[in-house]
């Protein structure tokens, strides 16, 4: 009995990308960003790959979600925190950021060096994002959760809509998860 070896018959020739052929400033081009951690080191990669986006000329949607939300809620949006607890990439000793005044202090060295290079704080991105011609959107189930409404948030939130909602409006998009 002859075994004969079939799978080259039927495998498919390898997908090559040209990058060099896609056109960066295509119309059409949609990103969705799901903010979903509102510490301050984890509400600047959202926005600031939205500014860039926009920058870009591509249709930009925020959906905050989560504990994502504080970045878009009108008490706690000035205030975010940073902690150095269980975050290794700060390189110190972990026992260092369950001390008192740590994260406090930890926020401050973050909000100073942010400054330092000239980044806007969070509302005043936000307002840039939004004169750009970003989308805000807030995610109803976090609303819900959290007994907020549109009053509470960023004056700019365009919608508290739901995930649904979110994914039909933002159909065909690059989806960034934060």
């Amino acid at each position: 009995m002859t075994v004969h070896d079939t799978t080259t018959d039927r495998e498919a020739p390898a997908i090559v990308p040209q990058f060099d052929a896609v056109d960066e400033a295509a119309p059409g081009r949609k990103l969705a960003i799901i903010c979903s951690k509102g510490n301050l080191d984890m509400a600047y990669p959202g926005l600031i790959l939205a500014n860039a986006a926009l920058g870009e000329g591509v249709e930009t949607h925020l959906f905050f979600t989560f504990w994502g939300f504080d970045i878009i809620t009108k008490k706690t949006m000035g205030d975010l925190k940073f902690t150095m607890l269980g975050n290794t990439a700060t390189h110190m000793p972990q026992g260092l950021g369950g001390l008192p005044g740590m994260t406090a202090m930890a926020t401050s060295r973050m909000r100073r060096s942010i400054a330092d290079i000239d980044v806007p704080t969070v509302p005043e991105f936000l307002e840039q994002i939004v004169a750009s011609g970003g989308h805000l959107w807030a995610c109803r189930m976090s609303a819900d959760m959290n007994h907020l409404t549109t009053d509470d948030l960023y004056d700019d939130v365009e919608a508290i809509i739901s995930a649904s909602d979110f994914i039909e409006k933002t159909a065909g998009a690059q989806l960034l998860f934060i």
